[in-house]
């Protein structure tokens, strides 16, 4: 599991991600799933497009650089459409559940840091 952090603001993206392993992983991505906890969320690496064919539910999508900047931020994007089909400087992109990006306050030029989750006990 990954933490997403935006450093700039101070907030968290996703406190209980999953990474996209390996080129299936990537390429499915959420599809057919029934949805994200509220602190879930898809790393999918390199990335630099996305599209939402075969989705049940809308996303936010951060689009992030080699450097963790943000490059490109899509709040609400709804299932059946695509996203820009090439994002200049995106090395990956973070799915989260609608609202995240308003509520972190995550814009475009923000550092953000990704992490393991801490194992507990």
């Amino acid at each position: 599991m990954v933490i997403a952090r935006n450093l700039t603001r101070r907030s968290v993206l996703m406190a209980a991600g999953e990474r996209a392993e390996g080129f299936m992983a990537r390429g499915r991505g959420l599809m057919f799933k029934r949805g994200l906890s509220d602190d879930g969320g898809l790393v999918i690496e390199p990335c630099s497009s996305i599209h939402m064919f075969f989705m049940r539910f809308p996303l936010d999508v951060v689009y992030v650089g080699r450097d963790d900047r943000v490059v490109r931020i899509q709040e609400d994007i709804k299932p059946w459409r695509i996203g820009p089909l090439f994002t200049k400087g995106a090395r990956y992109v973070i799915e989260l559940p609608v609202g995240t990006i308003r509520r972190s306050a995550t814009e475009v030029g923000d550092q953000l840091e990704l992490a393991p989750v801490p194992r507990t006990g």
